[in-house]
Order: C-alpha cells, then sequence, then structure tokens
C-alpha cells in the first residue's frame, strides 16, 4: 500500500506558483499513490459547492482524472475549507472523510485530523468553530448569494490573519494534553494533521506507550508530502518555483 498525505495548499488564483506546484505533484507524485488523503485547508477559502470560479473546475477535473487513474482520493475539511461538501467531492471522484478518522497506516490505525481541534488554548477560534459547524449556521451561510459570500470570506481571512499575528506562538499550536487525550480515545498510537504549518515527527507517549504525531506543512515556500509504503514512513519537502 503506497499512500501520500498532504494538507494546506491554501489553493487561490493570487497564488499561481502553488497551483503550479500542485498540479504537476498530481501529474508526477500523485499516480504512483494507492490512496491520497487531502487533510484540510485544500482551497483558501471556500465559499460552497456552487462557488462557479473557474479554478474550481479545473481542480475537480484534474483530482477525477487521478482517481480515474486508479488512485483513490480522500478530502477532509479544514478551517478555511469547512464549508467544502459531497458535490464536489463527487466531481473530483473523492470521498469526503470526517474530521477525524482512524485509518490503517504501516499496518497500525492512524488518527487523521485537520489539527485545529486541537488547538484548545485558542478559546475564541474554538467558540466559532463550535459554532460554524452547525447544519443551522451552514446552511444560513451558504443560503446568502455568491457575491455575498465572497465579501464575507474575505473578510474572515482578514481577521484571521490579524488574529494569527497577535495571538501567543503556544495558543496557535496544538494542546499537548489534547492531542494524548484524542489519541486514548481513538486507541491510536500516530497521528497525522497538518493546520498548524510546523511539519516534524514528534514522538510522543499515551498510556505509558510510545507514540508519535505527525505534523504536515502548508505550500507556502515549499510543497510537503507524507509518503507511507509499507512500513515506511517519510516526510518529504521541495521548494515551489515560481
Amino acid at each position: 500500500m503506497h499512500q501520500l498525505f498532504i494538507s494546506d495548499l491554501h489553493l487561490e488564483e493570487e497564488r499561481p506558483d502553488t497551483l503550479q506546484a500542485f498540479f504537476h505533484f498530481l501529474q508526477n507524485d500523485a499516480p504512483s499513490a494507492d490512496e491520497l488523503y487531502i487533510l484540510g485547508d485544500f482551497f483558501e477559502f471556500w465559499i460552497g459547492d456552487d462557488d462557479d470560479r473557474p479554478l474550481v473546475d479545473e481542480i475537480s477535473s484534474a483530482l477525477e482524472q487521478l482517481s480515474r487513474s486508479g488512485t483513490h482520493i480522500f478530502i477532509m475539511r479544514g478551517n478555511r475549507d469547512f464549508l467544502l461538501g459531497e458535490d464536489f467531492c463527487r466531481r473530483a471522484g473523492a470521498t469526503l472523510l470526517e474530521d477525524p478518522t482512524v485509518i490503517t497506516v504501516a499496518g497500525e490505525p492512524c488518527l487523521l485530523l485537520h489539527g485545529d481541534s486541537l488547538c484548545t488554548r485558542d478559546e475564541k477560534y474554538m467558540a466559532f468553530r463550535a459554532q460554524s459547524r452547525t447544519p443551522q449556521w451552514k446552511a444560513a451561510a451558504l443560503a446568502k448569494p455568491l457575491e455575498e459570500r465572497r465579501i464575507i470570506a474575505k473578510q474572515m481571512r482578514i481577521a484571521s490573519n490579524e488574529a494569527t499575528s497577535n495571538n501567543a506562538e503556544d495558543i496557535m499550536d496544538v494542546t499537548p494534553d489534547e492531542v494524548i487525550a484524542v489519541l486514548a480515545q481513538h486507541n491510536c498510537q500516530r497521528m497525522i494533521h497538518g493546520h498548524t504549518h510546523r511539519p516534524h515527527r514528534h514522538s510522543i507517549s499515551v498510556n505509558g506507550q510510545p507514540a508519535e504525531r505527525i505534523v504536515l506543512g502548508d505550500w507556502d515556500q515549499h510543497l510537503w508530502y507524507l509518503a507511507v509504503d509499507g512500513q515506511d514512513i517519510e516526510l518529504h519537502h521541495r521548494k515551489i518555483t515560481s
């Protein structure tokens, strides 16, 4: 089993270099994989599956072509694209994953998350996260006209960037006790997530047993991906060129 994991690409028209890196990845890295997992913040923003930007069709078509070639694609929502739904995944030939989800990695159960749910010290964001994930909030948001949703998304991006720059570093990272609690809850010794933009493989302990937290990197200056071949697990990166 050959698995690839990516997250935090933040795809948008304003970053043609990242888009080019993504399409190159689909053409040259992903076809050899049995499974490709995209763990949230695939897009810089998502205003609904009815978004009529040409970019959306271009990306869904590229994913659908990869799916038809035999690679199973799984997509998880992130904090930037939490309104992403079944319709986009259907067009992309992908399966929408709930956050969190347990799969088998290197022969053992592994917990997949976007990662924002682990940042419990950011109380203001956690309150918004709980509210915005309710069916009522999402239905009200998606009922607004597309142009209004675009304006709101832009405002939310500005507010998010300001909050990130003003918050202390530890608040923006995961809460260690939450990591251990969530792993124990799902009976896993390994988790893979993104969100924090701090790629690393952390050795930790859960219930007295060795465990691991693997953090995927964001696609800004470099593209990051985790490759799993049998028992071999490697975190890779390479520079994104303009």
